[in-house]
């Protein structure tokens, strides 16, 4: 899967972009193994800790504890980005807490130990999403965003998918505590792969939004403060707040589920449940990049979002584990429209503000709103009034999210394109 060399033609008297097949493949690859490392953070430690008798309500209490953590850094950790000189440490050191965390998570399963590595990883994930956008965007520039973040989101569906597959025949075969260990091993080709992007191809204003230094005749970047002002980039961030409210605690609360009803075969299936919408996304990812820069963006991103009420309802009424994969499939089309989706209208939003990160974090702090009560909100009527009224309530949440999208959501390619 060799990179081709990806030249941004000159738009609007911004000179191109050439970098070299090295950098590219190296991104490729790093995307591939920080997906690896990223992996055994999901679904699987609610199959871990449920395996440890701990209850819905504290697994949910550790998780929505992180997402809290998440939130609050998650626009210090953009601003980090945008005022970092080499995104290539900031994403170094990143993986290299993750790794920490995975080994709390393997040491001592004790609620202390367990939260502390929940935050850590938290942090660490806070600036490892905006270091990635940031050197992608940094690589091509915006001409090319759309066909790299395609090309971005298919090896990280792969490494997810492929690291899901190794961490639950792991699980399986050893124990759930083994899942972590596998993601410490991966720390090394992570870091190694880093390298291959060179520094000196990763163009510092075009990494951040702002407008090339050699490009004349253009005004200054905005102030941090003006993206709260700007419409489009709210209602997209209220539409994503609603998406994750629903959508991250539906297969946790199915693998707990699954390690109810089957058993040692909760892993095999969570494991199938991940690979399954990783090939999906594998596959479509690319497609979706090409189609946004012919089609918009905002009929690809109503399609994403309207296949998670859908799921919902689906988990709501299932009773045949097995079906939980197949349903899973749905899973992939909103992953993949969302991996290429949510950064490419960041990016149209914030072209020349030099603020392109700190957009990213402004998303991420509504994602995390979402995400971190969505656990806690589930977990809660799971274990009063059952799994199918916690879905039922995750898809009405859902539905929600796409009426506001369909309704208010403007298209952004245009604004993009009048840069």
């Amino acid at each position: 899967m060799a990179a081709r060399p990806l030249v941004e033609q000159p738009a609007g008297g911004e000179p191109p972009l050439r970098p070299s097949p090295r950098s590219l493949r190296g991104l490729d690859w790093f995307i591939f193994f920080v997906a690896d490392v990223q992996t055994g953070f999901g679904p699987f430690v609610s199959v871990y800790l449920t395996a440890q008798k701990w209850t819905q309500v504290d697994i949910g209490l550790v998780l929505s504890a992180a997402g809290f953590v998440s939130l609050i850094g998650q626009m210090p950790g953009g601003a980090l980005v945008d005022a970092a000189r080499s995104e290539r440490v900031v994403g170094g050191i990143a993986i290299a807490a993750i790794c920490f965390s995975a080994l709390g998570y393997a040491a001592m399963p004790v609620f202390p130990m367990v939260l502390s590595a929940a935050v850590l990883h938290a942090l660490a994930s806070d600036v490892l999403g905006p270091a990635i956008a940031a050197i992608s965007l940094g690589l091509v520039g915006h001409a090319l965003i759309s066909e790299r973040l395609g090309r971005n989101a298919r090896f990280a569906s792969i490494g997810n998918a492929l690291a899901a597959a190794a961490m639950g025949a792991t699980g399986y075969l050893f124990s759930t505590r083994a899942v972590f260990i596998v993601t410490v091993v991966l720390l090394l080709p992570a870091l190694w792969t880093l390298r291959l992007i060179a520094d000196n191809e990763i163009d510092p204003e075009r990494a951040h939004g702002a407008t090339p230094r050699r490009r004349p005749g253009k005004p200054p970047t905005s102030k941090p403060g003006d993206l709260m002002r700007n419409r489009p980039l709210l209602i997209f961030a209220g539409c994503l707040l609603l998406f994750h409210l629903a959508n991250a605690a539906m297969l946790p609360l199915m693998g707990s589920a699954l390690t109810m009803r089957s058993g040692r075969w909760a892993e095999i299936l969570i494991a199938a449940s991940i690979v399954v919408p990783q090939l999906v996304v594998a596959a479509l990812s690319p497609w979706i990049g090409r189609r946004a820069q012919i089609w918009g963006r905002r009929p690809l991103l109503l399609v994403g979002f309207a296949a998670l009420p859908l799921r919902g309802v689906l988990f709501a009424s299932l009773t045949n584990p097995q079906l939980v994969v197949a349903v899973q499939l749905l899973d992939g089309v909103t992953a993949a429209v969302l991996s290429v989706m949510v950064p490419l209208i960041v990016a149209d939003l914030t072209r020349g503000t030099g603020h392109f990160n700190l957009g990213q974090g402004i998303i991420g702090t509504f994602i995390g709103i979402g995400a971190s009560l969505s656990t806690t909100f589930a977990g809660y009527i799971s274990d009063h009034f059952g799994n199918p009224s916690a879905f039922a309530g995750l898809a009405a949440i859902a539905f929600a999210g796409f009426a506001l999208a369909w309704f208010s959501m403007p298209e952004t390619r245009e604004a993009a394109q009048a840069e």
